[in-house]
């Protein structure tokens, strides 16, 4: 096996999974600043064999992505379980839909919710998903709150240009004479040149 155990597969982002087995094309491809592979072993997936072939990049993209979530589960799950496989074969199955009818596939969170109340039974327990929304705030009191942060603003900044005037008058001191310096360099190079000329 390429990635050498389950975990080792768990721990590789799903665009590594994607090439896993074209590393030979892929650094080929580097070296010679050409195009990267869009597949490795996963291009023998029926899944891509049955995608058109403008899309076949983008189901391996997405192949690789359920591949990962899906090695994930497996190796860090306490309990193993096949409902996240059968969902996640299902979502890779609408993606393909999609790209023939255009038929929206659902979102991952959604099944994610599915998957969670079939395994507890449909039971909310003490999880909650969905974060309440906060009313949103008038425009005038988002209009007072800027302008009560602007005022603490200026009284700061007032406080902080009279410790800082010293500074800064320092480090333009500083400046001043590096480029006092590289003025001096440059007219000696320019006079040891004239020099050099006259030699000749």
């Amino acid at each position: 096996m390429q990635a050498g155990s389950l975990t080792n597969l768990a721990k590789a982002p799903a665009s590594t999974v994607q090439i896993l087995g074209a590393e030979k094309a892929l650094f080929r491809a580097l070296k010679t600043k050409g195009n990267t592979p869009k597949y490795g072993l996963i291009y023998h997936s029926t899944f891509i064999g049955r995608a058109a072939a403008k899309n076949k990049g983008r189901i391996s993209r997405y192949l690789a992505n359920k591949c990962s979530i899906a090695t994930r589960i497996d190796s860090f799950s306490d309990e193993p379980t096949k409902i996240y496989g059968e969902k996640l074969r299902e979502q890779v199955e609408e993606r393909l839909k999609f790209y023939e009818t255009g038929a929206a596939p659902r979102k991952n969170i959604d099944v994610m919710e599915e998957i969670r109340k079939s395994l507890t039974g449909g039971e909310d327990k003490d999880v909650d998903t969905k974060e309440a929304k906060t009313p949103k705030s008038s425009k005038k009191e988002k209009k007072e709150k800027k302008s009560d942060k602007k005022r603490s603003l200026e009284v700061d900044d007032e406080e902080e240009a009279e410790e800082k005037t010293p500074v800064k008058s320092a480090k333009k001191a500083k400046k001043e004479k590096k480029s006092e310096k590289k003025s001096e360099k440059k007219s000696e190079k320019k006079s040891e040149k004239k020099k050099k000329k006259s030699k000749d």
